[in-house]
């Protein structure tokens, strides 16, 4: 028997099939596009071709994320929120995890875990692209540098730069300005990444921070990030090995669950 998690974000979908033993038997990842059924229909015929599953095996698929609902429609058997998924994900990797820091594409979430894994409280930015994936976006489009590079290349500044702006178009301007005053590119690299740790280590104190605190998203595989937001919080920042896929993982084990209750096992 096989689980199925569909986590359909903003800018990117996930897939994550685990077994009865709530091992990782596959996980995949693709941009979202505006062909969100495409999208999920490649995804899940990617899981059945790689792994010459039969569809009759997967017993249960459920949704989560902003596309969760189309999923519902199009062949997912249930959708759950993604507060409540990435909370059963990252508890499963980290069982000690009390604090969850999710960063996607177009917003930022802060989650309190009890002890038992389950949300306690959480507080969520999704109306202003700063402290989100996509203000990283704009910024590397400004300096002319991949996404992907960002994090080591900020490793390397010797006197991090100043921005002052908590709106992307602002800070887009006051980066464009630097870079015409030739300030060193790793200087505003690093202080790129200041501003986002700056924006989400506010939102965390809201939902009260305690340890372990774990990073999710897309944005937990910059080191730079991780490494100003450490600085912020005063805590050590775990990442898991996918950080991508934590929401996904954790529909997958809600999945697992429902299918059980549903057959009375």
């Amino acid at each position: 028997m096989y689980f199925c998690g569909l986590d359909i974000g903003s800018c990117m979908s996930k897939i994550v099939l685990i077994d009865e033993n709530e091992d990782i038997v596959y996980y995949k990842s693709s941009k979202s596009g505006f062909e969100i059924r495409k999208t999920i229909s490649n995804l899940y015929e990617s899981v059945l071709k790689d792994q010459n599953i039969r569809k009759d095996r997967v017993k249960y698929i459920v949704a989560t994320g902003y596309g969760r609902n189309v999923a519902l429609a199009f062949f997912a058997d249930d959708k759950v929120t993604e507060i409540t998924c990435h909370a059963k994900g990252v508890h499963k990797i980290f069982p000690n995890c009390h604090t969850v820091i999710d960063i996607g594409g177009q917003d930022s979430k802060a989650i309190r875990l009890d002890i038992d894994g389950r949300v306690s409280t959480f507080v969520m930015n999704d109306k202003c692209a700063a402290g989100s994936g996509r203000f990283l976006e704009v910024m590397s489009n400004a300096i002319g540098v991949s996404v992907d590079d960002l994090g080591l290349l900020s490793m390397r500044s010797k006197n991090k730069a100043t921005i002052s702006s908590t709106c992307t178009v602002f800070a887009e301007t006051e980066v464009i300005s630097m870079i015409a005053s030739e300030v060193n590119r790793e200087d505003i690299i690093a202080g790129i990444h200041d501003a986002i740790a700056t924006k989400v280590s506010a939102l965390t104190r809201c939902t009260g921070i305690e340890d372990e605190v774990v990073m999710t998203g897309g944005v937990a595989k910059n080191i730079g990030v991780v490494k100003s937001l450490e600085e912020k919080i005063g805590h050590v920042v775990y990442v898991p090995p996918e950080p991508l896929i934590t929401g996904a993982l954790g529909a997958a084990l809600i999945a697992k669950d429902r299918y059980i209750t549903s057959q009375g096992l």
